[in-house]
């Protein structure tokens, strides 16, 4: 009965003074708002760079030639070295225990030309385990297949993009396309990827078998990469021990004790390395809101200790007929969490509407948790209890005759 008692008691002083009242609940609203849109962002922000990555596969480990060293008074004849080979991928997936399947590639940026219309785009040599290691789904068409990769078959399997530029909008299947002069059947369109590993952007490649390519295209007998896939995701690790002494052995780096001439990429660590980055950015937006939540919270011990100052007569009198110091303590405090509730409250309505419009509008991807937002609530009462308890034990010291002489 007495709580009740003194829980009416706080929503009638509360009411009694609506604009002060609506003000310090805008304040705290806002901080709340603030919490729940930039949570939502830094979220989304987190989800959408993992989604990117493991669309290029969470077991794949890329294989890439050494930089050549620059020596002084020497023209440098290109920027990588030519050591790695196709019987280097072969030899990864013939003997490693981890491994499920390698593919060695080649590639380069070249004039690729249908009709009269031509673009500037990555062509991709490789195998056909290449389409199935980087998780490539077909759009329309098929994937060129192992035989067809083997004979050195002059056909393409064209990126989203890619297509877009050179077809506008008509169906590629079937239709010949010229890489530098070399014509190729277009058998494929992929599904969009959008952004790879290491920048790239994956729908604006062409793709055509390694064979073709390296006595048509590039004209080389080494490749720039090879992309393996790991069987699991725990043993990555192990994957790239195997690896690295493979290629030293077929190198002989370890007889002349040279350095590695090629570099190992782990799309696990580059996943770990976004969610960390990922994570240091909410927590930093997260802070933003807190520094907004304590504007509010400001808000709510500006407004109690107004009351406290206005009501000082009636809580002398409220001790003088027998009220104790826990009563009025307890009423201060329910009016500090009324407000704390009330503001959370709106300000999770506001920062959900808010983050809903925002993704919208951006084209932003906004994920609204559950736990953020009963954090959000729960941190706002928190506030509400923190900046009401000064007042509340402000007005439950007061000396009834003092407080009943007070104008």
């Amino acid at each position: 009965m007495r709580l009740a008692r003194n829980l009416s008691l706080s929503r009638r002083g509360l009411g009694a003074h609506k604009t002060r009242t609506f003000l310090a609940l805008v304040g705290l609203s806002i901080g709340t708002a603030a919490v729940i849109v930039l949570r939502a962002a830094g979220d989304g922000a987190r989800r959408e760079a993992v989604a990117e990555i493991e669309k290029m596969g969470t077991n794949l480990l890329i294989v890439q030639a050494g930089r050549a060293q620059v020596v002084a008074g020497r023209a440098r004849q290109g920027n990588l070295l030519s050591t790695l080979t196709v019987e280097d991928g072969q030899a990864v997936a013939a003997e490693c225990r981890t491994v499920a399947a390698a593919a060695p590639a080649q590639d380069r940026t070249l004039e690729v030309k249908y009709g009269d219309t031509m673009t500037r785009t990555m062509v991709l040599g490789s195998t056909a385990d290449y389409l199935r290691i980087s998780n490539s789904q077909i759009a329309s068409g098929r994937l060129f297949t192992d035989e067809e990769a083997e004979s050195a078959t002059r056909v393409a399997v064209v990126g989203d993009q890619a297509a877009r530029n050179l077809f506008a909008g008509a169906d590629p299947i079937g239709k010949i396309i010229r890489v530098g002069r070399i014509p190729f059947v277009v058998v494929g369109v992929l599904l969009e990827k959008g952004v790879g590993l290491g920048g790239s952007n994956e729908d604006d490649k062409v793709l055509i078998p390694l064979k073709t390519g390296m006595r048509r295209v590039f004209n080389t007998d080494y490749v720039k990469t090879v992309f393996v896939s790991v069987r699991r995701r725990e043993e990555m690790g192990e994957a790239e021990r195997e690896i690295a002494a493979i290629l030293r052995e077929r190198h002989r780096l370890d007889r002349h004790s040279r350095p590695d001439d090629f570099s190992i990429q782990s799309q696990a660590t580059v996943l770990a390395a976004a969610e960390s980055a990922s994570a240091s950015f909410t927590s930093m937006v997260v802070g933003v809101g807190a520094v907004s939540l304590g504007v509010g919270g400001i808000g709510i011990l500006a407004l109690m200790i107004l009351a406290v100052r206005e009501r000082t007569p009636e809580i002398g009198l409220r001790m003088a007929v027998g009220s104790r110091p826990r009563d009025i303590l307890v009423q201060f405090l329910s009016e500090a969490l009324m407000l704390g509730l009330a503001g959370g409250l709106v300000g999770v309505v506001l920062g959900a509407t808010a983050a809903v419009t925002v993704g919208l509008l951006t084209k932003w991807r906004m994920v609204i948790a559950v736990g953020p937002v009963v954090l959000a609530v729960i941190s706002s009462l928190g506030l509400g209890l923190l900046f009401g308890a000064y007042p509340a034990r402000k007005a439950a010291s007061l000396d009834p005759i003092v407080a009943l002489r007070t104008e």
